[in-house]
């Protein structure tokens, strides 16, 4: 399966920036983002789903927390943890009962997870998004930053969302096919303009 390396992020910035002045504005004014990574595996998942629905900052500062508690971020130290010992590291109820879904899912053998980076996209988010728990928003996020795929466009993200509208300057709430059609254009490298969409909403 195609993985974005620096050089191919790189030169994929170049061909975006060529073809879309807004994208090449954001690049002028803040520099071009970089590859963002993160490992694959369970503790990044069990991250993305922190990430949901809160900011940035705050789902790092609970990752960081459970991480403390665990001698290695496996799905067996995790079970292992009590609701108790989560809750007061500051995860949520919900959340709580999806990660340990997760876990379950993963030593199982319903999910995978070793196995994904030889799947193609769809395959990938057929199999996670079968665990309650993780939906498309969280299936493109670990697509894009533990798989490294090219042409993912999260439209569930709220960043991507509010930094598409205020560069393309919609002035009114954009029909729901809007954010869809607009990501046709940057195929097949949704995901590099993604992340310049971020680079926006960052700096703004």
């Amino acid at each position: 399966m195609l993985r974005l390396t620096q050089r191919s992020y790189a030169e994929a910035v170049e061909k975006l920036i060529l073809d879309d002045a807004d994208l090449a504005q954001i690049v002028h004014r803040h520099g071009a983002p970089k590859l963002l990574s993160r490992p694959t595996g369970f503790a990044t998942l069990v991250y993305i789903i922190f990430e949901q629905q809160v900011s940035l900052a705050s789902a790092k500062a609970t990752f960081d927390k459970v991480s403390l508690l665990l001698p290695e971020f496996r799905e067996e130290n995790y079970l292992a943890l009590s609701d108790v010992a989560l809750r007061s590291a500051g995860v949520s109820r919900q959340k709580i009962r999806y990660t340990r879904l997760v876990a379950e899912a993963i030593i199982a053998g319903d999910l995978p997870i070793q196995t994904l980076g030889r799947r193609d996209d769809a395959e990938v988010r057929e199999l996670l998004t079968a665990v309650t728990g993780i939906g498309n928003w969280t299936a493109d996020v670990y697509l894009m930053l533990a798989l490294r795929r090219p042409d993912l466009w999260p439209v569930g993200d709220l960043a991507l969302v509010k930094a598409a509208v205020a560069v393309k300057q919609i002035s009114e709430k954009p029909d729901p096919g809007w954010l869809e059609s607009l990501g046709e254009r940057y195929r097949p490298y949704r995901s590099v303009a993604t992340g310049i969409f971020w680079r926006h909403y960052l700096h703004s």
